[in-house]
């Protein structure tokens, strides 16, 4: 992988890691146009140090919501931010689960596989339109919805499912305050990445031996700076119920996708 590509990969998944459009996707449809030669464990390295790229920009973004959640947790009374911090807990349950359980299955289906992508595309881009659309009764993050949510999370871990997408069209859906719903959104996925990387350190799965380092620094560098761009711009269009824009996109890639790995018989 060359220095350019992995720039490019870095740009695609910091903009697609907030916008609702698939980050694991539209990566899988990067890696296949550019052509890269990238064994699967190499692959999946290379899209791990770009998650954790975004993971540090979320954090970055919301530095000053985290700080308050960290002060409030060491308040001997239950406070907000307790309430909070179970429910990002909660929500992390079933992609943990699916994580530990499926973990090969998952790896496998990060390897170019455009037609799963294409499908998955279809159903990110159902909940968009369906999100923008739908008014149900006004509704709070409990530790009910809490887990729905992380159910979504964890299904959104195929690629063409958008994550944020997904996760902030359901708690929409559900009634939740779309500010609110997006800040959860993001927030939620921060310690799964991390774990996720911590993990895959532990268990020495991630050679860094056999890749360029440089490649690396570059892919996560720009995954960083143009994640704190398109977090920024999400919240805006989540507030003024822009979310069918994405759905029309999603839905005309998808179709693209799919066609084009029929046609090629990928």
């Amino acid at each position: 992988m060359d220095y350019l590509e992995s720039i490019i990969l870095g740009i695609v998944q910091g903009l697609t890691e907030f916008l609702p459009i698939s980050s694991s996707g539209h990566l899988e449809i990067s890696k296949v146009i550019l052509g890269n030669d990238l064994s699967n464990k190499e692959s999946l390295l290379f899209t791990i140090v770009l998650h954790t790229a975004t993971a540090f920009s979320t954090i970055f973004f919301f530095r000053k919501d985290l700080w308050e959640i960290i002060n409030g947790l060491f308040d001997k009374k239950y406070n907000a931010s307790h309430n909070f911090s179970t429910s990002i807990i909660i929500s992390m349950i079933p992609a943990v689960f699916v994580g530990l359980f499926f973990e090969e299955t998952i790896n496998s289906m990060f390897d170019g596989n455009l037609l799963l992508v294409g499908s998955m595309l279809y159903i990110t881009a159902l909940l968009l339109f369906v999100s923008d659309f739908l008014k149900l009764k006004q509704n709070k993050i409990n530790f009910k919805n809490s887990f729905l949510i992380g159910l979504v999370q964890a299904i959104a871990i195929l690629p063409g499912i958008s994550r944020s997408g997904a996760t902030i069209a359901s708690a929409v859906i559900m009634g939740i305050d779309r500010e609110k719903a997006a800040r959860f959104s993001f927030i939620m996925v921060i310690p799964l990445i991390l774990g996720s990387m911590a993990k895959s350190l532990l268990d020495s799965e991630l050679n860094f031996e056999n890749f360029d380092i440089i490649s690396l620094l570059l892919g996560f560098i720009s995954a960083f700076i143009t994640g704190l761009f398109a977090c920024k711009w999400m919240i805006l269009l989540v507030k003024k119920s822009k979310l069918y824009y994405f759905s029309i996109y999603c839905l005309i890639i998808g179709s693209i996708i799919i066609y084009y790995s029929l046609k090629n018989g990928l």
